[in-house]
């Protein structure tokens, strides 16, 4: 991996962190810089916009989050819930929000491209959920699950007690 791949990387990743601690408003390019050691127009040479930059952790989000989910088809409807509560549940260990929620909650005041790609995240994991939904016959309705396993991390997040996210993600077995 080169200096400049290693850079963008730590980059992505301290951005990662701010938006899921603060949104997209709750951190900007020298707090990038800072956090990774650099000079703030580094973080522009490799993201020109702070846009472009959110965008980009939105998208690898998605990527990693999705392979850590594996193959939908593989899993029965209950499997898949399963899975899909126990990252979100590791988010909720260490009080950390969703970036689908920190970024979606203020969806109409971020750029297009963000929001965009805030849409696609939500829109793999109900298709990812639909997947796994057809294998065995049981029906749920895959936007109700990722909204309440969203705002189960919330209320986790505000009581500081993973109790609450597993009391709620309880609720969510399939027949």
């Amino acid at each position: 991996m080169s200096a400049d791949a290693t850079i963008g990387d730590r980059i992505l990743a301290a951005a990662l962190a701010r938006a899921r601690a603060s949104g997209y408003d709750g951190f900007s390019f020298r707090d990038i810089a800072a956090d990774v050691g650099i000079k703030s127009a580094s973080v522009h040479y490799h993201f020109p916009t702070k846009a472009d930059l959110v965008a980009a952790v939105m998208d690898r989000y998605r990527t990693d989050f999705l392979a850590a989910l594996g193959d939908a088809s593989r899993l029965t409807s209950a499997e898949a819930v399963e899975r899909l509560a126990g990252l979100f549940r590791a988010a909720a260990a260490h009080e950390q929000a969703c970036l689908c929620a920190a970024l979606g909650v203020t969806a109409s005041a971020v750029p297009d491209q963000v929001r965009r790609s805030v849409a696609a995240f939500a829109e793999h994991l109900m298709i990812w959920l639909d997947a796994a939904n057809k294998e065995d016959g049981a029906k749920f309705n895959s936007s109700v699950v990722l909204a309440l396993l969203e705002g189960a991390l919330m209320l986790s997040n505000l009581k500081g007690d993973v109790g609450i996210f597993d009391e709620i993600a309880s609720s969510l077995h399939t027949k």
